[in-house]
């Protein structure tokens, strides 16, 4: 997309991705995004991260502050730990938190550029 934040972001979790090739990343306006956003009508208002847990029983996605936490509960180690202890805020607490985050990203972000350049690696795990 075209927010720096989020952009380097992606690349802070595929930097620490243990697992290594297990996790997947699309823009929410890509078609990928958009497919997610398709089979759960109650993300198509959503202005956030998504996170989607596949499990044999289907797609369970997060939002907000549950997705961030889900993500580091899957970098596991010390970021697991964080997403384990963060999970014990109460959600409107994190929501909060992460919406200060958010509304400020473009100025926590600045002086970076929006387009980073993904390396071949990163780019084959894009589904975009």
């Amino acid at each position: 997309g075209d927010c720096a934040f989020c952009a380097r972001s992606v690349q802070f979790i595929l930097r620490h991705d243990r697992r290594r090739r297990t996790l997947e990343f699309a823009a929410r306006a890509g078609m990928a995004g958009a497919g997610v956003r398709e089979r759960h009508p109650e993300l198509l208002t959503v202005d956030s991260m998504i996170w989607v847990d596949r499990t044999p029983q289907g797609e369970r996605p997060a939002v907000r502050a549950d997705a961030l936490l889900s993500i580091a509960r899957y970098l596991g180690g010390a970021w697991g730990m964080l997403g384990w202890l963060g999970g014990l805020v109460p959600r409107v607490v994190r929501d909060a938190a992460y919406g200060v985050i958010a509304r400020h990203r473009q100025r926590l972000a600045a002086g970076r550029e929006a387009c980073v350049v993904f390396t071949p690696e990163e780019r084959a795990r894009a589904l975009d």
